[in-house]
């Protein structure tokens, strides 16, 4: 019986209540809090001291997606109230209420609840590892423990800053051409089903042989007019069936990332930001005072990377053995010299966060360099890329009228 009342308890719908009470001293105060009902809310006002006078349940917007930004923006936003000597519940509280975002709203107010209820922040954060990851729930348990919360929120909101201007600087080397692409695609596509045919109707009543560049235009258009559904099935199922593949199994991803860093133009950029993003996630663990075992256990999965992730586990093993860092990410045989060195130099002089610092500071640095270099470079390429497809597709289909014109 007690089983089936805990399962039937998780079920419960929390919904968004408004409130507003006394506490003991007699002063008017107000706020927000999710439970199932009002006797739910009563009960914890009162166990906090609060006689609430008024209950009101609002309705909950349905609010967009949490994206690592918001999160950023949460983390530094607490952090620079706490340094200010507002409340842990209170700074919650105003960071819920002036977020834009109802998703980051509840999220907020849920951590809240359980903070109030006696949990501690680390293990309301561990609730929610979509969100979460285990790095910034260690940080956080690490300045809980040590009494610095509100200085390594401080170091953790730099650190998801810089990593997410990492992620945008290479979302917009790859927007570009991505996107130039499949506008090419949309306009081969409307070319081969509609223009092309319409030509061929044309050409029909020429009563002679046409070029062979434009016949085999013409051919390709016939095939993909006939058979564009199937063409449109195989590319969306091919998609989908690949996409949920990476997506379920390791081993595929491994493949994709081994082949990432191998490519010959964005090789060099991807490899780059996982250096940077390993050295960052590393010198901020470190600095926080998480023992060296205990932080490559979250770096790994930090460096968006499953080879150095699969790098990093090696590491922990052989460092768990008594192996020195450096010997062991030499043994790795991914990360670049100048980062090896540096580690080196750290741990000889007891500075291995500041030099992993450099390091991430210099790999980043070199990030901002190669994406303005790849923008330049991929310009003028995909420029000679689409003139000679639709250029080639042009002169196909005028190459029988400048015959005709020859002939009259």
């Amino acid at each position: 019986m007690a089983t089936l009342s805990s399962k039937t308890s998780n079920k419960v719908k929390d919904y968004l209540y408004q409130w507003e009470g006394k506490d003991r001293n007699g002063r008017t105060i107000r706020g927000e809090m999710n439970a199932a009902g009002e006797n739910q809310v009563r009960s914890s006002l009162r166990r906090q001291g609060i006689l609430a006078n008024k209950i009101k349940r609002q309705r909950l917007k349905t609010g967009k997606k949490i994206k690592g930004r918001d999160i950023a923006i949460f983390t530094r936003q607490l952090s620079t109230m706490m340094r200010a000597g507002v409340p842990l519940l209170q700074a919650f509280d105003i960071v819920a209420k002036g977020n834009p975002n109802p998703s980051v709203t509840r999220l907020l107010n849920n951590i809240k609840a359980d903070v109030e209820t006696g949990s501690s922040l680390s293990a309301a954060f561990r609730k929610y590892p979509l969100y979460f990851d285990n790095l910034y729930c260690n940080l956080v348990e690490a300045g809980e423990a040590a009494g610095i919360l509100e200085d390594l929120l401080d170091r953790l909101a730099t650190y998801m800053e810089k990593m997410e201007a990492i992620k945008s600087k290479i979302k917009s080397a790859l927007m570009y051409p991505v996107a130039v692409m499949i506008v090419a695609a949309l306009v081969l596509t409307v070319i081969m089903l509609f223009v092309i045919p319409a030509f061929k109707e044309v050409f029909s009543s020429f009563g002679s042989d046409l070029p062979a560049p434009t016949t085999l235009v013409i051919n390709m258009s016939d095939f993909i007019v006939k058979w564009f559904w199937l063409i449109a099935i195989i590319l969306g199922a091919g998609g989908y069936f690949i996409f949920q593949a990476w997506r379920r199994s390791e081993k595929i991803q491994n493949m994709v990332d081994r082949a990432m860093l191998r490519l010959p133009v964005f090789g060099e950029l991807v490899n780059m930001s996982s250096v940077a993003r390993w050295t960052r996630t590393m010198s901020t663990m470190f600095a926080a005072g998480v023992p060296l075992v205990e932080s490559l256990d979250a770096v790994g999965g930090a460096s968006g990377n499953y080879v150095y992730q699969t790098a990093t586990e090696t590491i922990q093993k052989e460092v768990a053995t008594g192996i020195s860092l450096t010997t062991a990410m030499t043994n790795a045989n991914v990360f670049p010299m100048m980062v090896i060195q540096m580690a080196a130099i750290g741990e000889e002089s007891g500075a291995l966060d500041h030099m992993l610092g450099k390091a991430a500071d210099f790999y980043e640095a070199e990030v901002d360099t190669k994406v303005e270099g790849l923008s330049s470079l991929l310009e003028p390429i995909i420029i000679v890329v689409l003139g000679t497809l639709i250029g080639g597709l042009v002169v196909a289909m005028y190459l029988p009228i400048f015959k005709l014109g020859q002939v009259v």
